[in-house]
């Protein structure tokens, strides 16, 4: 048995303890200290966190539910089958019943597998159908993230540049995190055994990149950029300036960072 797998069933029979410990004022100074070394996870040296600010925007109105952003993602960051950090919704909203008095009918939701080579037509008649929509899905990088309050040992924490982490080194594979997260944008990885999520490709922007999901948009419905550092003509900012943008359950107080614009009423 190897020395990780040792270190982490000790953990492992250790979570409740921990999360005790974790009250107190002293644990709290620790847990600071620790976010901030592994802030700079898979980030290249001399990279500061303090000095980026990272946002992810959406326009649902572009997002033609091609998939091909959720196949990079997996193909950039070995995404386990069956299991993704970003996928696609497609939302089918039919019409209202006559004499209902209502403005539209019921809404339906599905992903087959996450969006990958795209929708196949809707079941539902188009006579019967009021509107069809996609939605794209990640990690939300909430500002008050629940994952991060409930992780035991700091393995999730939040990086002074905007995103949300997981130290593997750290994890324990306990599951809280993902328990808590209101949008599912968590899974235990089953080669790791440790949490998994968007990372808004971590490993690419502290280097200069972009995130491979935005990389190969053909409809460019992901905008991404650097608060902090815009660019001249900066898409990002341009496209905040010029649209109102609304984080998913915002009734939630999560604060998530990252925001949609043109986002119906139903999505969920």
């Amino acid at each position: 048995m190897s020395e990780n797998v040792t270190r982490r069933n000790v953990l492992k029979n250790l979570a409740g303890i921990v999360g005790g410990i974790l009250a107190l004022p002293a644990a709290r100074t620790c847990q600071a200290a620790v976010r901030n070394v592994f802030a700079t996870a898979q980030a290249p040296k001399g990279y500061d966190p303090f000095k980026h600010k990272w946002l992810m925007a959406l326009d649902v109105d572009r997002c033609i539910g091609c998939g091909f952003c959720v196949e990079a993602c997996k193909a950039e960051n070995s995404v386990p089958q069956d299991n993704f950090r970003t996928w696609i919704e497609r939302y089918v909203v039919t019409r209202p019943k006559p004499g209902s008095g209502e403005s539209r009918g019921d809404t339906f939701v599905d992903s087959p597998d996450g969006g990958i080579g795209g929708f196949k037509p809707s079941l539902i008649p188009k006579e019967d159908v009021l509107k069809s929509f996609f939605v794209p899905k990640l990690c939300n990088q909430c500002e008050n993230s629940p994952c991060s309050q409930v992780c035991p040992v700091g393995a999730t924490f939040e990086s002074p540049d905007g995103v949300v982490l997981v130290d593997k080194n750290y994890c324990i594979g306990c599951g809280f995190c993902i328990q808590a997260c209101p949008y599912g944008c968590r899974f235990l990885n089953p080669e790791t055994h440790t949490a998994d999520k968007c990372t808004l490709c971590y490993h690419r922007i502290t280097r200069g990149l972009r995130p491979a999901c935005v990389e190969i948009c053909p409809s460019q419905a992901r905008i991404f950029g650097d608060l902090k550092n815009p660019i001249a003509d900066d898409p990002l900012q341009r496209f905040i300036e010029n649209n109102k943008t609304q984080g998913l359950k915002a009734h939630l107080g999560t604060k998530p960072r990252v925001r949609y614009a043109n986002l119906d009423e139903e999505v969920r």
